[in-house]
């Protein structure tokens, strides 16, 4: 199994996300791919298939896959705890039209996804969900075609991910997640979201553990993963673990549904503290 286990997703979930088994066309009881999730230069690590490099797609792993997936997506729920494991695109100073590209994605977000106020109507479109049957703060509702798509083109009315809050049997509908290849750099992410209004993020310095330690993932204080220790190369092969610089897509929440900016584009509410 190597270090498939991985984190994630993603995903991680983001995202995803870490990586299990390839998205059916049924519920999605045990889907476990993490939403904007791009591991396509990890070894033995398998990559979600719509964030992955097209010529690098790779296959779903077993049950370490799964237990890691759930451990990734716990560590995302916490981003603003990453600290050296996040780096967040700046605030720019506004130029000319991005307010108003801005108000167009957001209407655009509300547009493509409030139609799925029922959530089993993004269900029945072919979103899944990520880990269902696990408690989180946000679930992603992933739609993998419009994930492959981020990858190369921005489209506002294909959100990667609709986000929602669990109310007791019932999903309410938050918002939506945009990726955006990795690879990407601050100009290309411009283009797709003015970076004078919204703030992408993406997952860095992970430590994956060897074999014999993947159970520190879950420990209050791990050396490895998202929210470890180990932060550097030289610390991870210390350690033997294998080092990434980068696991994830760019991720951005945007909740459409607000009623200012501040809140719309929320950095402290998209990285969990205020879900």
């Amino acid at each position: 199994m190597g270090n498939r286990f991985v984190v994630f997703v993603a995903f991680s979930l983001l995202v995803s996300g870490a990586w299990a088994q390839q998205p059916q066309n049924t519920a999605p009881a045990g889907q476990q791919s993490i939403p904007g999730m791009d591991m396509s230069g990890m070894k033995d690590m398998k990559a979600m298939p719509a964030a992955a490099d097209k010529d690098k797609d790779t296959d779903s792993g077993g049950d370490n896959d799964s237990d890691a997936s759930v451990h990734a997506m716990h560590s995302m729920e916490g981003h603003m705890d990453m600290g050296p494991h996040m780096k967040m695109t700046a605030l720019r100073p506004s130029k000319p039209g991005d307010a108003d590209r801005a108000q167009q994605i957001v209407e655009s977000a509300r547009k493509a996804s409030e139609k799925y106020m029922d959530y089993r109507t993004a269900l029945a479109d072919g979103f899944k969900i990520f880990h269902p049957e696990v408690p989180q703060k946000m679930y992603h509702f992933t739609n993998y075609g419009y994930a492959r798509e981020a990858f190369f083109r921005f489209n506002p009315e294909h959100p990667t991910s609709l986000l929602y809050e669990k109310h007791g049997e019932d999903y309410k509908l938050i918002g939506v997640m945009y990726t955006a290849p990795k690879r990407f750099d601050e100009a290309q992410l411009d283009e797709r979201i003015p970076l004078s209004i919204g703030q992408w993020h993406e997952h860095v310095n992970f430590c994956a553990p060897p074999a014999d330690k993947r159970a520190e993932l879950m420990s209050p204080h791990p050396q490895f993963g998202l929210r470890g220790s180990i932060t550097t190369q030289e610390a991870c092969d210390a350690a033997g673990g294998t080092f990434h610089p980068v696991i994830f897509n760019w991720m951005v929440h945007v909740y459409p549904f607000e009623k200012d900016q501040a809140s719309i584009w929320s950095v402290e509410r998209q990285h969990g503290d205020a879900d």
